[in-house]
């Protein structure tokens, strides 16, 4: 069934979320608020961060010891060595590093500990008020939408309710940052197209959307950085099939002919 119409909305009256806030609890209040009751298939795209800032994932730099490596990467880059070493311990491997002359401080290229690649290990000092403090992903995102999409789903009384967590990442080869999926739940990770046809008739080999990046990425049409408005509602979509997570998107490391 192909969609034609959808629409996007900013969820109001989210407060700052500080360390043991119930995020179900907190987007059933602002929905209600809103006078916002949840429809199937809606699906609701959220900030990692204020899982992040709910589970505890901030790190006060003050308390970081950085390692030879983290001071020798810091120095090159102009980076804060404190930084660098969250970034250490949040990475398997560090693919690149480097800093432009018109940047004051530079990049590193990293594999998260949970598979993906992005920029400092997606630790980020934005949107946090505090001083001297970086926040990092959450530990298991895919758990924690589920756990979210579980209470919504109980209590609005639906069957299909999707749930994607973002992040912002840099993309290859392309300037600038756009939303993907780091957490999903309660929709297929991609639709696999392959063995259907084109409006032509036209035999698909390999066409394989990536559902959920999609959905992400449409969600930073309205997620402003200044805007405080970290959770977007779609309602228009469709899907069936099995549901996926975000590590149906990583691409296997024989794939990668970047490395």
């Amino acid at each position: 069934m192909s969609n034609s119409t959808l629409n996007l909305n900013v969820i109001p009256h989210i407060p700052d979320i500080d360390n043991g806030d119930d995020i179900s609890d907190i987007l059933i209040s602002a929905l209600n608020k809103s006078s916002i009751c949840l429809k199937e298939f809606d699906v609701i795209c959220i900030a990692h961060k204020i899982f992040s800032k709910a589970e505890g994932c901030i790190i006060n730099l003050k308390e970081v010891s950085p390692s030879k490596k983290a001071i020798e990467l810091g120095k090159s880059l102009s980076k804060d060595p404190r930084k660098v070493e969250v970034v250490l311990q949040e990475s398997n491997n560090i693919i690149r590093s480097f800093k432009r002359a018109e940047q004051n401080e530079g990049t590193l290229i990293c594999q998260h500990k949970l598979g993906f690649i992005c920029a400092n290990a997606g630790v980020d000092e934005s949107n946090v008020a505090e001083q001297e403090t970086v926040v990092t992903v959450p530990k298991n995102p895919d758990l924690s939408v589920q756990v979210l999409r579980d209470k919504l789903k109980n209590y609005f009384d639906l069957e299909n309710l999707g749930i994607v967590m973002s992040d912002t990442f840099g993309r290859p080869w392309r300037i600038g940052q756009v939303n993907v999926a780091i957490g999903v739940a309660g929709i297929p990770a991609t639709k696999k197209e392959q063995g259907t046809t084109d409006a032509w008739g036209n035999q698909l080999y390999v066409t394989e959307p990536a559902f959920c990046d999609e959905i992400a990425a449409s969600s930073g049409l309205l997620m402003s950085k200044a805007g405080k408005c970290p959770a977007i509602l779609l309602r228009g979509l469709s899907w069936s099939g099995k549901y996926g997570s975000a590590n149906d998107i990583l691409r296997k490391q024989n794939e990668d002919m970047f490395r």
